[in-house]
C-alpha cells in the first residue's frame, strides 16, 4: 500500500506541476522579442481549417510554445549545464571549446550540393555582370579548429572558397583565409558571439588592400578604443552559461572625418558608431546602428570613387575601414531590401561606374545569398 501511496504522491506531484506551468503560460503575456537571444519570437498562430489538416498549425504552435515558455532563458541554461555534467561539449549547436570559447556548429551535411551550385551560379553571375570583388569569411570553427572537441566535424571552407575561386576566377576572389589563418592566436573571433572582432576585420581589410594592389591606411590595431567588456553574444544566448564575456573596440581612425549615413533613405547619423546599443543586449547592433536594408554613406574624405557593398553582418565592422578610399559607400544587406538587386545598383551606379564588394561569412553566404532579377 506504501508503494502505491509513493507512486500516487509522484504523480500527483508531476501533474501539480504541469498545471502550474500551464497556469502561468496562460497568466504570462507574450514576449515578441528575445533581448537575450536577439530575435523575434514566435506568435500564437491562427486556427484554420487548411492549417489543421496539412500540419502547419501544430508545428507553428510547437514553436509558438517552445519560444514562450515561462522562465525559458532558465530552462536553456539548466539544459546547458546538465549535459556539460554528463561531458558533452556540443550544446544547442554550440561546441565548448577550449579557451572559453564558444563555436557555431556548422555540420557538412547542413550545406547541399544543390545548395552550393544555386549559390555559386547568382554569385558568377553578378560577378561577371558587375566585375565585382568577393571576400567570403572563414568562420571561428575553420580558423579555430584546434580548439574544437576532438573529432568535432565542420564544414569545410578553405575547400568551399577555392570551388569559388574556380567558378569566379582568381582575380575576383579575395583571400582572407590565409591571413586570418596566419593570426589564428589573436583576438580575431569573439567567444560568445558568431562574428569577427574589429581586428578580425581590420585583417580582412588589409587582404583586401593586398588584392588591389594598394599600401591601405595606416589604421595602428594597438591604439583600437575598447567601448565595452561586457559583451555577450548570440552563441552565449544559445547556452545561457555564465561564462567571461567579449570586449567590443574599433578604431579611432575612422571618425577623423564628418561621415553622414542615411539608414534605410530616412534616418540620418553622423558616425560609424552607435552607443545606445551597448546598453542592450545586442551590443555587436554598435557597429553601423545594426542591420538596415539600405545605407549611403558620405565618408568625408575627397579621394572620388563609390563603393557598392553587398553584404551580411560581418561587414558592419570592416565598411568603417574602407572609407578613406571612397567618397560614397552604399551598403545592402539583402536579407531586409525586397527589391530587384540591378535595378538598384544602377539607379546608384555614377556615370564614371563604381566599385562592388560582396561580403559575407561562408555560412550566411550559403543560407542568405539570394537576390531578385
Amino acid at each position: 500500500m506504501s508503494e502505491r501511496v509513493h507512486a500516487y504522491l509522484n504523480i500527483g506531484i508531476i501533474c501539480a506541476i504541469i498545471v502550474l506551468l500551464m497556469a502561468v503560460d496562460i497568466f504570462n503575456s507574450d514576449r515578441t522579442y528575445s533581448e537575450t537571444e536577439n530575435r523575434v519570437l514566435a506568435e500564437k498562430p491562427e486556427f484554420s481549417r487548411e492549417a489543421w489538416f496539412d500540419g502547419s498549425f501544430a508545428s507553428d504552435y510547437e514553436e509558438y510554445i517552445t519560444d514562450q515558455f515561462a522562465g525559458r532563458d532558465k530552462w536553456v541554461a539548466m539544459k546547458t549545464y546538465s549535459e556539460m555534467a554528463l561531458g558533452r561539449s556540443l550544446v544547442n549547436g554550440v561546441y565548448l571549446a577550449e579557451d572559453d570559447y564558444m563555436i557555431q556548429q556548422h555540420r557538412p551535411q547542413d550545406f547541399s550540393e544543390e545548395l552550393i551550385q544555386t549559390r555559386l551560379a547568382k554569385l558568377d553571375k553578378l560577378v561577371k555582370k558587375w566585375d565585382a570583388q568577393v571576400m567570403l569569411v572563414p568562420t571561428a570553427d575553420n580558423i579555430l579548429s584546434e580548439k574544437l572537441p576532438v573529432y568535432a566535424p565542420y564544414f569545410d571552407q578553405k575547400a568551399f572558397i577555392d570551388r569559388v575561386r574556380d567558378v569566379i576566377g582568381e582575380e575576383y576572389l579575395i583571400n582572407v583565409y590565409d591571413i586570418l589563418e596566419e593570426h589564428d592566436r589573436e583576438y580575431i573571433y569573439y567567444k560568445t558571439d558568431h562574428h569577427w572582432t574589429s581586428l578580425g576585420a581590420y585583417y580582412g581589410y588589409q587582404a583586401w588592400a593586398n588584392h588591389r594592389n594598394e599600401s591601405g591606411y595606416p589604421y595602428n590595431p594597438e591604439g583600437m578604443k575598447e567601448v565595452t567588456t561586457e559583451f555577450w553574444g548570440t552563441l552565449q544566448s544559445k547556452t545561457n552559461l555564465n561564462g567571461p564575456k567579449d570586449i567590443i573596440a574599433y578604431f579611432p581612425e575612422t571618425e577623423q572625418q564628418p561621415v553622414s549615413l542615411v539608414y534605410d533613405m530616412q534616418t540620418r547619423r553622423k558616425s560609424f558608431y552607435e552607443e545606445k546599443y551597448l546598453d542592450t543586449k545586442n551590443q555587436y547592433g554598435f557597429f553601423m546602428d545594426d542591420n538596415h536594408g539600405m545605407i549611403e554613406i558620405d565618408t568625408g574624405y575627397e579621394s572620388g570613387g563609390t563603393l557598392f557593398v553587398i553584404k551580411d553582418s560581418y561587414a558592419n565592422c570592416m565598411i568603417p575601414l574602407l572609407a578613406p578610399h571612397y567618397e560614397t559607400i552604399y551598403v545592402m544587406d539583402l536579407r531586409y531590401f525586397n527589391a530587384k538587386l540591378e535595378d538598384i545598383m544602377n539607379m546608384y551606379k555614377p556615370a564614371e561606374g563604381m566599385d562592388v564588394l560582396i561580403l559575407y561569412n561562408c555560412v550566411h553566404f550559403l543560407e542568405d545569398f539570394k537576390y531578385y532579377e
